[in-house]
């Protein structure tokens, strides 16, 4: 077997399991198979595998076919152009997120702004990400899972930032030591009845009945924790962007909102101003 056979034969599997995007997830099992990067996968696609090869491989997509997310199964996940490790102790880090941080560095040039929290910061692929690209801030990363904070421990080191990052244990803001000027928020939203738990932590997406729970805490400890004129930059699914307005204006009557869409037109980032 040849490694394009290899992808075909995968992508046939995986079709018939219903995975979403079956040669790309084989690909993804591949390249991890023989730790190549994609470019050389595609230049080698005559070439034959050896049987231990043959072996491992169908038996990484034979665990994709059964639901293991590729993260899982590769250890690895990209964000932001960069590699982030990953385990069943974080979320997998979501291609929307990345409008996140993409707001939070827009803002950061425009303002100039020293301090940045992150919070949920799970595998620690938004704080790392606003440390690798903005030379002159500094980053609080909070998350109530010390599992958590292992991993984006050793993500920040994998990417040379952990000087720019100092990793807190604790619920929400309460052990935040003072304010600062961007905090962002990546926390769950998934409604209750939606969740899927066959893979990722639970602590990492229940949002509760209505999604908002921990949405609606964070924004009830915010008052102090951000300086005036500071932002707050929250993650939101689908849906929910009305009910979020309404939670911020009882905590921030004055602030001015914003919402920005996603790559899907999705209302995905609830950005707020702090007047003063």
């Amino acid at each position: 077997m040849n490694c394009g056979q290899a992808l075909e034969q995968a992508r046939l599997i995986l079709t018939d399991s219903g995975i979403d995007e079956p040669f790309l997830e084989g690909e993804i099992l591949l390249r991890h198979t023989l730790d190549v990067d994609r470019a050389t996968l595609f230049a080698s696609l005559n070439e034959e595998l050896t049987p231990v090869q043959v072996a491992l491989f169908l038996q990484l997509v034979e665990r994709r076919r059964l639901g293991e997310p590729s993260a899982y199964i590769t250890g690895s996940r990209e964000f932001f152009g960069l590699d982030f490790k990953v385990d069943r102790r974080v979320l997998i880090p979501r291609p929307e997120t990345e409008l996140v941080v993409e707001k939070a560095i827009d803002l950061y040039r425009r303002n100039k702004y020293d301090t940045m929290a992150d919070i949920g910061t799970g595998s620690g692929c938004i704080a790392i990400s606003l440390a690798r690209h903005l030379a002159g801030v500094h980053v609080y990363a909070l998350d109530i899972s010390s599992d958590a904070l292992e991993i984006a421990a050793q993500n920040s080191l994998l990417h040379h930032v952990q000087d720019k990052i100092t990793f807190i244990h604790g619920d929400l803001l309460e052990p935040l030591p003072g304010p600062v000027d961007i905090m962002i928020a990546n926390l769950p939203y998934v409604k209750k009845t939606e969740m899927n738990l066959k893979s990722e932590p639970e602590l990492a997406l229940d949002g509760g009945v209505e999604g908002l729970d921990k949405i609606n805490n964070l924004c009830r400890q915010a008052p102090g924790k951000i300086i005036p004129g500071g932002r707050l930059l929250l993650e939101i699914g689908q849906g929910q962007a009305e009910a979020v307005k309404a939670i911020i204006h009882n905590t921030f009557p004055d602030g001015v909102i914003d919402i920005y869409k996603d790559l899907s037109g999705i209302d995905r980032v609830v950005s707020v101003r702090l007047t003063g």
